[in-house]
């Protein structure tokens, strides 16, 4: 019967599909709604979203209020946009100039371009018709650019996503391999090149140690100048072509900075050395030398910074499985249940890929479970730590459930597949990773928008600064040219021409355009290693700013596995009672009808047939049990259904029944308990049910440490009054901030009240009528119950994976620290240039006589590029605020 219901899932799109079987006529929609006439039945139909089983499956929008919330939600993580694979950057001016050549395209509706994880994701309008033509051509344009790209091809498989992480990862410790000895080379040429510098320093500490044919070699200028050659055609060569393809390409980048202030001071002191009746100073050949060794060494520190900046992403892969070992058994062979393997069975080694729902495994002790599945046969012992955070192995045998990236310790276990590769647990929790690196904070705008124009504007800077000096600022301060950077000879055009080459070499693109992706792909890879999936900067930025959390009840505030705790029945007996009710709840999915259901199979109670199923997620649910219809829900939903209206003394005589009931069973404070009611027609309310379910553990703890950081906590339940007020007591809730009897509608009219009044507000649910709230909220989190996906997780964009009310907190305070180190980031970044490019332009030179040389231009420049870096690693140090980290 399961089978035929169909699940609603949020967002939906409305339709209505005739099965062939039993249909749901106006007749039978009467006897739901008697008291209506045929036209508001009609309205009543549509007003609500339902279940449909044996008869028509319809699904639709509940209220049309939450459509646009919805559908923005779906878009942003439903909609597959293109996804390519962009090299070559190395800058935040990349990183503009590879959007501004994405955005040019007509085509194109939006663009997010990541430096650290070299992907553009780009989103299409919505009239372009054929998405593999627009995808090469966009990748074509960006490769003639300068920045050679290619399509990702949408559903890789696992091995090829695991492939290409691999290969992404192998490539940047190549890199940082030749950046090394890149490195080596160029400071043996700066430590020859100083050399002269390091006599001098020697014979006036009166150690006459540094002299001779060698030392007095290597103050010819000619062997500095044959230095600057290497370095500039060895360890600088491919920054310099690299500046150079960049400038042919008019998309100047941090190379063609740094390239253009190394030949410019090279040029200088060649045209110096070669004409001497110029009386120009040939003495900085040593200058391009040392930047191009400080910019290479700052290269390299900041290669392995962002190197270990993805460290936590490869955590996670390292847990995924690419080969598994299929069981092939004879279909009538009949293996006892305690052998995991048969005499006749085969073994075949498979790649992940291929592997089905349904498929028998074989998982031997040291190995990682390749997918979700159930065990078949055999007894072990199961590292869980990546989901549940808890580091005491689980014991696993017959019937169990493991779950893929869980890690098999003790013997060997045969499991059948419910999942496959792609789609295992952990394979979606890296896929979602993946995907929130790629969604850029809006604070990113601002470091886009300086990073766009940023190399024109410095190559200017430049020009008019050595304009300046030659023209006008040697001549208004002639003590300037006293300054060792003006040489011994104070020559204006030295002085110029070395201030303008500190322009061009201090100021630092690569800061502002690694501020914010570094700081964003440590948190939310951070994030999943802990439990709490957050689906993008975007995310992060607005979870920051939560000033109210709107919590539900059951099963977020509660532990979700309600129990049957009592049965009242003024007529009936209560076994007959618990029958009806199971018998109409056994299709649906939330957590109270489960409770029934598992109530009544565990007292052996055969329920009777039903038909046409129908639920109204938050109200209740009805069906036909031998051609009367038979609700289970709210106390007013199930009256509503039925001409007979009970006495209201006859229903309080049931609760007080019912209350007498539980008080003589234990009970404790941190139980909730929930009355659903039973009616039939033609007979009105028939009996009540209570159904009890233990608060969360850390529900209490979870609520004083919100209240603590000035957070405004809210109690959102669709319960009766009571059970509502009990829990919140129990967790530190006011009554005023308690509400209760809400339906999915107004939970989420609640929600849009709460934004007016000028709150940013984050909704904490689970279940299917929770979606349109956490669709509406500033920030939705799911908690994941048993690792099922369900409407709730796909409206969300906070996951909870680990299934625990305290992330909720840790999720809040790690997007703070994120996005602390995002602003941190980004205002080193900003006033870092803007005190370092003045004085670099010589302002200081006339009051106080200090000015920058190229070299230490080009010093400051890598270190500005590493305090970013290493300012956002220091987020690896943040720790949850639950003890153990999860």
């Amino acid at each position: 019967m399961a089978s035929n219901l169909l699940r609603l899932q949020l967002p939906p799109t409305t339709s209505l599909h005739i099965l062939p079987c039993k249909f749901l006529d106006v007749k039978y929609a009467k006897r739901c709604y008697p008291r209506q006439r045929h036209s508001r039945i009609r309205r009543r139909c549509s007003t609500h979203g339902f279940f449909v089983s044996n008869s028509v499956q319809i699904s639709t929008q509940s209220f049309e209020s939450t459509e646009s919330s919805i559908e923005s939600v779906k878009s942003a993580t439903s909609d597959t946009p293109i996804l390519l694979d962009v090299s070559g950057m190395i800058c935040g001016g990349c990183v503009a100039r590879v959007k501004s050549v994405l955005m040019s395209d007509d085509r194109v509706a939006s663009a997010v371009v990541n430096m650290l994880t070299e992907t553009a994701a780009v989103r299409l309008k919505p009239e372009v018709e054929v998405v593999a033509d627009a995808a090469e051509s966009l990748a074509k344009r960006l490769t003639e650019s300068g920045f050679e790209a290619k399509r990702r091809v949408s559903g890789m498989g696992v091995a090829e996503n695991v492939k290409k992480w691999k290969e992404m990862v192998s490539k940047k410790e190549e890199l940082l391999v030749k950046s090394r000895n890149r490195v080596a080379f160029a400071w043996t040429l700066v430590a020859l090149c100083c050399g002269s510098h390091t006599s001098h320093i020697l014979h006036s500490l009166g150690i006459h140690i540094a002299h001779g044919g060698f030392w007095d070699l290597l103050h010819n200028s000619y062997v500095k100048g044959g230095l600057a050659v290497g370095a500039l055609l060895g360890p600088g060569r491919e920054l310099l072509f690299d500046g150079i393809k960049a400038f042919g390409k008019r998309s100047p980048n941090m190379n063609s900075l740094v390239g253009l202030g190394s030949m410019a001071a090279f040029s200088i002191s060649l045209i110096s050395l070669v004409n001497p009746e110029l009386d120009w100073d040939a003495s900085f050949f040593e200058e391009p030398v040392m930047l191009l060794g400080f910019v290479l060494l700052g290269r390299s520190l900041e290669e392995r910074a962002k190197l270990r900046a993805s460290s936590d992403m490869n955590e996670l892969l390292s847990l995924i499985s690419t080969q598994s070992r299929l069981v092939i058994t004879a279909s009538d062979n009949n293996t006892a249940t305690d052998s995991v393997l048969s005499s006749d069975s085969i073994c075949i080694d498979v790649p992940v890929d291929e592997i089905r729902v349904g498929d028998s495994l074989l998982v031997l002790p040291g190995e990682t479970f390749p997918v979700d599945g159930s065990v078949l046969a055999g007894r072990s012992v199961v590292d869980e730590s990546m989901l549940t955070g808890e580091s005491l192995p689980v014991f696993k045998e017959e019937g169990c459930s493991v779950s893929a990236g869980t890690i098999n310790w003790d013997g060997p276990l045969r499991i059948k597949a419910s999942s496959t590769g792609s789609n295992s647990t952990i394979s979606k929790i890296v896929r979602m990773v993946e995907d929130a690196q790629g969604n850029a904070a809006p604070v990113q705008r601002l470091a886009d928008a300086i990073a766009g124009p940023f190399v024109y504007t410095i190559m200017s800077l430049s020009a008019v600064t050595f304009a300046f000096w030659y023209y006008v600022g040697s001549h208004i301060f002639p003590d300037v040219l006293l300054n060792d950077i003006a040489g011994p000879d104070g020559d204006p055009l030295a002085l110029s021409l070395k201030l303008a080459v500190d322009v061009l070499v201090v100021s630092c693109p690569c800061a502002l355009g690694l501020a914010t992706p570094t700081a964003i792909l440590i948190g939310t890879s951070l994030g999943a290693k802990r439990g709490y999936l957050i689906r993008g900067g975007d995310v992060l930025e607005r979870l920051a700013s939560v000033d109210c959390v709107a919590l539900d009840k059951t099963g977020t505030l509660t532990e979700g596995r309600p129990v049957v705790s009592g049965v009242a029945s003024l007529i009936y007996g209560e076994q007959e009672v618990l029958k009806l009710a199971a018998a109409v709840e056994k299709t649906a999915i939330h957590p109270i009808a489960k409770a029934i259901v598992n109530e009544s199979e565990a007292l052996n109670l055969e329920t009777p047939e039903t038909r046409g199923q129908l639920t109204e997620p938050g109200f209740g649910t009805l069906a036909e049990i031998y051609g009367r219809l038979v609700a289970v829900g709210a106390l007013e939903w199930v009256s509503g259904r039925f001409q007979k209206i009970n006495d209201s003394s006859d229903v309080v005589k049931l609760e007080k029944y019912l209350d007498h009931k539980l008080s003589s069973t234990s009970s404790t404070s941190r139980y909730s308990k929930t009355v659903v009611y039973v009616g039939r027609e033609g007979e009105g309310i028939i009996g009540a049910i209570a159904i009890s379910d233990c608060l969360r553990q850390d529900a209490e703890s979870t609520v004083t440490r919100l209240q603590e950081k000035g957070i405004k906590t809210v109690l959102l339940s669709g319960d009766r009054e009571g059970a509502v007020a009990t829990v919140a007591k129990n967790v530190g809730i006011e009554s005023e901030s308690t509400n209760y009897s809400l339906s999915p509608e107004k939970k989420f009219e609640f929600i849009s009240n709460l934004q007016s009044s000028g709150l940013r507000v984050a909704m904490v649910g689970d279940g299917i009528n929770d979606a349109p709230s956490l669709a509406q909220a500033d920030v939705g989190i799911a908690l994941k119950i048993e690792a099922q996906e369900n409407a709730a997780s796909n409206a969300a964009s906070v996951i909870l994976v680990r299934n625990k009310l305290s992330h909720v907190v840790d999720a809040l305070s790690l997007a703070q620290a994120t996005m602390s180190k995002v602003y941190q980031n980004l205002a080193w970044a900003i006033a870092y240039n803007v005190i370092s490019i003045p004085i670099a332009a010589g302002v200081l030179l006339p009051q106080y006589d200090f000015a920058m040389t190229p070299s230490l231009s080009g010093g400051l420049m890598a270190l500005s590029s590493i305090f970013v870096v290493s300012n956002s690693l220091l987020l690896q140090l943040h720790q949850s605020e639950t003890s153990g980290n999860s």
